[in-house]
Formats: C-alpha cells, structure tokens, sequence
C-alpha cells in the first residue's frame, strides 16, 4: 500500500531477481499505488462461487449524468489485454478519468516525511518491533524469494509486507505495468482530463498511520497465506473476469470472518474510504460530464462498498 520509503531497498531487491524497472520513483509510485489493492489480496482465501457472467463494472446514472466505475487489479498481466469491448467503449465514451491515486504524477511532494514513516533509523530493524514468530516468518519468507534480510530488515511492517507480497506477485507473473488503472491512465495521457479520489500521498499516509499492532497483524497475515498465493491469484482474477461480485466480497472479507482482529483495519482500509470515495462520485453525478472511475475491485462489493452506496441514494445503477 520508496530514496522514497524504502526504494532503495526495493530497488536492490528487484535487481537482484533480474525483474526489470523503470527505475526509483517508478518503482515507489507503483508500489504506492497497489498498496492498499496488496493488502486487500493479503485477506483472501479460498471460495468462488459461479454467478451470471458479467464485467467488473457498473454503469451508474443520474438525471443529468453517468458515471462508469470499473473495478481494478492495480496487479495484472500483459495476456489480459485489451480488456472487454464493454469496458473499453465505456472508457471511449467518458470525457473524465478517475483514478485512486496519479502514479504517473512526476514529482513526490513529501519525500522525507515518507522515509521516516516507512523506515526504521540505522541502527534499528523490525526485528525489534514484531514478535519472534512474526520475525521468523520474514526470515522464512525473504529466504523463499532469495532476498537478503539486510537489504529489508530497516523497513516498517506496513512496507515489509508490500514489498515481500509485491516480490510473490511478480514472481507469479503479475506486474504493475499492466495494472487495470496502470493501463487507463496510459490510454488517457494527452486525451482525457485525469482526477484522483485520494493521492498518493493520502494512501500513503494511511498506511503508515496504522497502528504496531495493526502494522504487524497485516505483515503475519500476508507471510502466513503466502504458500497460497498462486490459488488466490487464480481465483482473484477469476472473479473479476465473470464479474463475479459475490465471490469477490467473500474472497476479501473471509480472513475478517476468521479473524476478529482485522475488523479495525477493515473499516480503515475499506468501509471508511468506502464511503468518502462514494461522496465523491456522487459530486461527479452532479455534472453534466462522463467519468469513468476506476477503483480497487474490493471497494465496489459488499453492503458497505461504493455500488450499494449510490443504490442506497437512489441512483440507477446496472452491471454491465
């Protein structure tokens, strides 16, 4: 959910494994950007249930507008493309893109504060702060992907499970360059206006404003379900392509199930950011101009998720 906090390790890390990048603040803003999509996919488990086939997107209306909101994978792969014909005509027809955060956005405003937030001083490591057992599932971890410990050791829990999550996903094949919102934002440079829901430098502060406790919680659960991560991809990618939006919400709320622990950290990443991400489209309801949101399939499912949101104001609003 980069120097920016902790780019340089990562930077090292990601050569080291031969995966090419297009440098520093590339790299911080892609890691930035998928943050929060990161640790929606460290809630997943296992249960997919088929539904009628449709695209992850909705098509929202008002009396005097239309809103598209297309749920995103800020993780994707290359074979993917081009995305369904309904999904690109809806691009085609809006006049606006909107996105959670810019990572094409060229300068980072708060670089200092972020390396103080995401890292710990020289002579300080997370060994200091997690449990044994939390430790010991790092160092397990860094050994599976062949990352030597010193190169992450200084990195906050929040960052450290980014970065030891992003390392599996690429190493799956998955990649940020071919993010849903990645590849929208490339389509629109030059031709549509481009608005942000958040900034990266909200989500960044986010992250980083969680508690120990919760920083740790998210770091144990992403080591812990990491021998399954390739079966949560498959069924992850499996609900978005069908349009799946029941399996969606299980695949993300089944660890807060589970777990009663993460009810803290759900209602800050989702429920909270649900709802003032809703405020926000609602105002583009109120225009006379065509948006096409693309936002974090997980904010768009469930009782309290963006879609239910806007039906509940009486919006009509149809999967497409």
């Amino acid at each position: 959910m980069y120097q920016a906090p902790g780019e340089l390790c990562i930077n090292s890390i990601v050569k080291g494994m031969k995966i090419r990048v297009r440098g520093i603040k590339t790299m911080r803003r892609r890691l930035i950007s998928v943050a929060i999509a990161l640790l929606t996919l460290c809630l997943i488990c296992s249960q997919a249930l088929p539904q009628e086939q449709h695209n992850f997107l909705w098509k929202v209306e008002s009396e005097t507008s239309t809103v598209y909101l297309l749920g995103s994978l800020h993780l994707f792969k290359k074979e993917f493309y081009p995305l369904n014909k309904a999904i690109e005509d809806a691009f085609e027809k809006s006049n606006i893109l909107v996105v959670e955060a810019n990572i094409t956005d060229p300068s980072p405003k708060n670089l200092q504060k972020w390396m103080e937030a995401a890292l710990y001083s020289e002579n300080d490591s997370v060994e200091k702060h997690v449990s044994k057992e939390t430790f010991e599932f790092v160092r397990k971890e860094a050994n599976r992907l062949g990352v030597p410990l010193d190169l992450i050791k200084r990195q906050r829990p929040w960052l450290l499970a980014i970065t030891l999550e992003a390392l599996s996903f690429i190493k799956l094949g998955f990649d940020p360059r071919y993010g849903i919102d990645a590849y929208f934002l490339t389509k629109a440079a030059g031709k549509k206006k481009i608005s942000e829901l958040e900034g990266v430098d909200d989500q960044f502060a986010l992250l980083s404003g969680l508690s120990n406790d919760d920083q740790e919680l998210l770091l144990l659960l992403t080591l812990r379900d990491s021998s399954r991560l390739n079966e949560q991809m498959d069924q992850l990618v499996k609900a978005w392509t069908t349009g799946d939006a029941k399996s969606m919400e299980s695949l993300v709320t089944k660890s807060l199930k589970e777990d009663p622990r993460m009810s803290s950290i759900f209602e800050k990443l989702f429920d909270r950011r649900n709802g003032e991400m809703a405020s926000k489209i609602e105002k583009y309801l109120k225009t006379k101009e065509t948006h096409f949101v693309v936002v974090g399939a997980g904010h768009l499912v469930g009782d309290k998720g963006i879609v239910e949101i806007l039906k509940e104001k009486g919006y009509s609003i149809e999967q497409l």
